[in-house]
């Protein structure tokens, strides 16, 4: 939400032709922008600069990393440190359920954040953090706890705890952090670089997903930092942090934020520094008298600003109020989001073992010399080269998007994305062969980039268009509709659908491969994105 310091003043004079018969468009779009950022402070953000937006989607190839390390790391390690069989759903449904239920809290919290950093950056850094230490208590619990505990029994139990909390508190984080992440874009950039950005993010996550499943199918322990530390866990979070710290630092310079409130109430509505090398809080620049402003119209929008934010304070029944009474195309698009997230990690979650089972026709519970488990360990490798060809198909299929954007619009690349998905994951579980099944996972990339682009980027739009809508009431005279809703609060609800299919695939999936097999998540997961290909084309508002 910026403005130079040039369209600040203009956008404030008052003008001596409003009310005239005769005034042209650009006369009237001019007052519109002066009420709009008189009344509400809300303001057009000026283009960034490339460099930039790939600064801000560091943030998502950090944790892309980091998951795709989770991947290919934690079942091995809840195997070593001894975890119960039916603890496994315990460790799977903590987390979706926590996020769930606290996902659209934080949202609606960073919306009312008036911490001079900004608003999303604090919550970003503090999931950032919480992140790292499940990371460091996963891969490296029985390590600590055999440093505090001698007794053999008390170190298996207290080492399956503290990797259980560790899988809890990283998931838990890594989900949540996605929602600030997109609010944050979506408040410091235009409505053409919310598009980039989003692009950015996607090309980023697949890179760091590739990144991440190629370190974790290396083989560290015969390297030198494998003899140095004590475990090929150990090496792979060195890794990981390392990563992580560096891309989470990135992020949180590359876009300076505004604050919801200022200490100085005339510099309210000054919403940059225009100098580029200037990546901290604006308000160095206040503290420091460069930018002063001396109008008395700002002093009172400003009161009557936070007179009017008073009375939105956050509380459980606004917040509750507000989920509740989501508009319907809002709600459709989190149902549609809901079958996407679904469809994916039913076949994702479960890939690899299928790779295992159905494809190399092996045996997971067979004696780990024989034959049969050898081969499931070698289809299982296979899943993951499979994996990484999925992250790598997402990176490349996020820069096409940009190209075939103009051509078929958002409702094109959210059905194209739903239907090569679907028809990809259908014709893996009809013909299971090596080869072609290698070659179709290069359609899950499709679908993901979809996910994590198409959705946001609708949300963006509909907030555009309520913002477009304000802006001509008030130039208008009209009186505007309440303002309630937020960035923050859109994007945790859209993010909690992907809590919301992991439950529902904890609760019910692992019921029906018991029974059925492996074979049954690759059509479930076909059969899904079909029907959520239907939705999509029928159900969604898509914004002229």
């Amino acid at each position: 939400m910026t403005l130079t310091k040039e369209s600040f003043h203009g956008a404030l004079l008052p003008s001596s032709g409003v009310g005239k018969a005769d005034m042209d468009g650009a006369r009237e779009k001019e007052e519109a922008l002066r009420q709009s950022v008189m009344k509400t402070g809300a303001a057009v953000p000026r283009r960034r600069a490339v460099g930039r937006l790939v600064m801000h989607s560091m943030a998502m190839f950090g944790r892309e990393f980091c998951y795709a390390v989770e991947a290919a790391f934690v079942t091995p390690v809840l195997l070593s440190v001894g975890l119960p069989k039916n603890l496994y759903s315990l460790v799977w449904l903590i987390s979706p359920i926590l996020g769930f239920l606290l996902q659209p809290v934080v949202g609606s919290a960073s919306d009312h954040c008036t911490c001079s950093w900004g608003r999303r950056r604090p919550y970003i850094l503090g999931l950032g953090i919480i992140m790292l230490l499940g990371m460091a208590l996963y891969l490296n619990g029985d390590v600590m706890i055999s440093a505090f505990i001698d007794e053999r029994d008390k170190q298996r139990t207290w080492a399956i705890v503290i990797t259980m909390l560790g899988v809890v508190l990283f998931d838990f984080a890594a989900d949540f952090i996605d929602g600030p992440i997109k609010a944050y874009l979506f408040d410091v950039c235009s409505h053409q670089d919310k598009e980039k950005g989003l692009h950015y993010h996607a090309l980023f996550t697949g890179l760091g997903g590739a990144l991440g499943y190629l370190t974790g199918a290396m083989d560290w322990g015969q390297t030198i930092l494998g003899y140095t530390l004590a475990s090929e866990f150990q090496v792979i979070f060195f890794f990981a942090a390392l990563v992580f710290i560096i891309c989470l630092t990135i992020h949180l310079c590359s876009i300076p934020e505004v604050p919801l409130r200022y200490e100085n109430e005339e510099a309210k509505f000054l919403l940059e520094v225009t100098e580029p090398h200037k990546y901290s809080s604006i308000e160095e620049e206040i503290k420091n008298g460069h930018l002063k402003s001396t109008c008395t119209e700002i002093k009172a929008a400003a009161n009557s600003l936070y007179a009017e934010e008073g009375k939105r304070q956050m509380t459980l029944k606004s917040l509750l109020k507000t989920l509740l009474s989501m508009p319907s195309h809002y709600r459709c698009l989190c149902v549609s989001h809901l079958f996407g997230w679904m469809a994916f990690l039913s076949n994702m979650l479960f890939f690899t073992d299928f790779m295992g089972q159905v494809v190399y026709h092996g045996n997971p519970y067979a004696p780990h010399n024989s034959t049969l488990y050898l081969t499931y360990k070698a289809g299982v490798e296979m899943g993951c080269w499979g994996l990484c060809i999925n992250a790598i198909s997402s990176s490349v299929y996020s820069y096409l998007q940009k190209v075939l954007l103009p051509y078929i619009g958002l409702k094109g690349l959210y059905f194209i994305g739903y239907l090569l998905f679907g028809l990809g994951t259908g014709l893996i579980g009809l013909f299971p062969n090596v080869y072609s099944t290698l070659a179709l996972c290069s359609l899950f990339g499709v679908m993901s980039s979809t996910l994590y682009t198409v959705p946001f980027h609708l949300i963006a739009e509909y907030h555009r268009e309520e913002e477009v809508s304000t802006m001509s009431q008030e130039a208008l005279g009209e009186q505007a509709g309440e303002q309630g809703r937020g960035k923050g609060i859109d994007c945790a609800a859209l993010t909690c659908m992907v809590q919301l299919a992991q439950i529902i695939l904890g609760v019910g999936l692992g019921l029906l491969v018991s029974v059925a097999g492996s074979a049954v998540t690759v059509i479930s997961a076909s059969t899904v994105a079909l029907v959520g290909c239907c939705f999509v084309a029928f159900c969604i508002r898509y914004v002229d």
